[in-house]
Formats: structure tokens, sequence, C-alpha cells
């Protein structure tokens, strides 16, 4: 008699890269038009530019080529180029992107391809955008408080399924693209009451450590409004390193705030558990 295999209860790692190749299209030539927003924090407006393409390019190659020959003052972040340093974020034909991970063999050419910064963010000149609310965000959570060592060599003891658990939030790169999809930033600028996809994976990551002793809890519900996240899976969908974010780190956090906060025998249990601690 064969069992039936025991699945998960978590999405597994990455799920959210599909798994048929990718359909091949066919490579640019020729000339395109790419419409790229210019300005600053007073404000601004798009501007047409048409530049040579070829096979291979990228969105990135297009604007540097755009900057090298018509626009030398557009400001542009970008770093790596492999889509690794998370720089180069913005927003192709409206969707949250790596402009050097966006081929233009993906794009529809014959229309104007519009590039602009990342909206949930300030802008500060044509398409970088101030990304600083971020860092303020992180400095406020708090950090890894490890238990003490389980050895006396000053080594501890955890299960590789543990470790497993938690391993693929550390390939966030940070290019807050699931900030600036997520509508609770980007279209409601709840900045002071909720911290984002990108820090509910960092508070995930924490939370989950097999070796960390803090509780960050009661702060997801007051201060980091986990509660505001509606489940729309978009902030997955855009995530260059496919993390599977809403399955596996918004939903449990969530699910332990419910625990913590919402769930009426918990509630007596630690009732009673204060009744019995010793003034």
């Amino acid at each position: 008699m064969t069992l039936p295999t025991m699945q998960p209860d978590l999405e597994e790692p990455g799920a959210a890269q599909l798994d048929a190749p990718p359909e091949r299209k066919p490579e640019p030539h020729g000339r395109a038009t790419f419409r790229i927003w210019r300005g600053d924090a007073s404000g601004g407006g798009y501007v047409d530019y048409t530049t040579a393409v070829s096979v291979g390019m990228v969105v990135l190659d297009a604007v540097h080529q755009i900057q090298a020959d018509q626009a030398n003052d557009l400001a542009v972040r970008w770093n790596c180029k492999a889509g690794k340093c998370g720089s180069c974020s913005a927003e192709v034909n409206g969707k949250p992107r790596l402009m050097c991970m966006t081929r233009l063999s993906d794009i529809d050419l014959t229309k104007p391809v519009t590039i602009e910064p990342m909206r949930a963010f300030p802008p500060i000149r044509d398409l970088v955008t101030d990304v600083s609310w971020n860092y303020r965000v992180k400095q406020e959570i708090q950090p890894f408080t490890p238990r003490p060592p389980d050895a006396a060599d000053g080594t501890w003891r955890i299960a590789q399924s543990d470790v497993d658990r938690v391993q693929e939030f550390r390939k966030c790169i940070e290019c807050f693209l699931c900030q600036d999809v997520c509508h609770v930033l980007r279209d409601h600028q709840k900045h002071e009451e909720f911290i984002g996809p990108r820090f509910f994976v960092y508070t995930a990551a924490l939370e989950m450590h097999p070796l960390d002793t803090g509780d960050r809890i009661p702060a997801l519900r007051e201060k980091y409004g986990v509660g505001y996240c509606n489940i729309t899976k978009c902030c997955t969908a855009v995530c260059p390193e496919h993390i599977t974010i809403t399955d596996n780190a918004i939903i449990p956090l969530k699910e332990r705030v419910v625990d913590e906060f919402f769930d009426p025998l918990g509630r007596l249990v630690r009732i009673f558990s204060r009744k019995g601690q010793v003034p």
C-alpha cells in the first residue's frame, strides 16, 4: 500500500517563478520610441526619444543610449546591470520592473515604451526616487536577538528544516519593487502606518529564525500595519528574485497576530498564566 505524500504548509520557495520555459519572441531591431518621465519633486512630464535598438538589448541599455546621444542630463540610478543590486528599479509600461532585467524582445516596440520612476516614493529627478524611507523603517524593526548558546563552545543546535524555512527571504536585493506595487503605499500613502512587503519579509526572517527570541508580534499589529495587507499577491508577482512574499512571509505573520490577539482560547491561557505569576 502506497501512503500519500504529505504536502508542506508553505509555498515552495520560488513558487512565483513559472515552470514553463518563456516563449521565444523575435529580437528587436531598427528604431523604437521611449517615453521617459523627466522632472523633479516640483513636477515634470514625459519626453519622447527615438533610438536604435538591436539584439539582446534591455530597457537600461536604451536609457543609457538616450542619455549618451540625446539627453546627457537624464538622471537614472543603476549599478551592477546584472539584476543583483536593485538600483535600476522603475516602471516600464506601468509595471514595476528592474530596467536591466527587462528585455526589449518582451515589449511591444510598435508603441512608445513608457518609463517612469517608482510612484510609491518621492521623485528626486527624472527616473531617480528618494527611497530613504525604507532604510528608516528597517532601523525601527527589533534586530536579531539570539538565545544563549546551546553548547559550552558558544555554538547552537538547530534543525535543517528551520534553516530552510527562512532561506528564500535572504535572496531579497532591496529593489523595493514590492513596496512600489503595493497599493497601501502606492495609492493610499500609508507610509507612517505600514512598513510594506519588503519589511514583512525581513520581519518574517527574524520571527521564524530558530535562534531568535525577539517578539515583534505586537508591533506587527500596532505599528507595522500588517492588517492593511489584503493578500493581492502583487508584491510576489513583481519580485525579481521570485520570493513567495505573500504565502511564505505575510500570511504566516498575520496568523501569528491572530493567534496572539484574537484567539479566545489563547487569550484565556495567557490570562491564567499571568495570574499564576509572582508580582
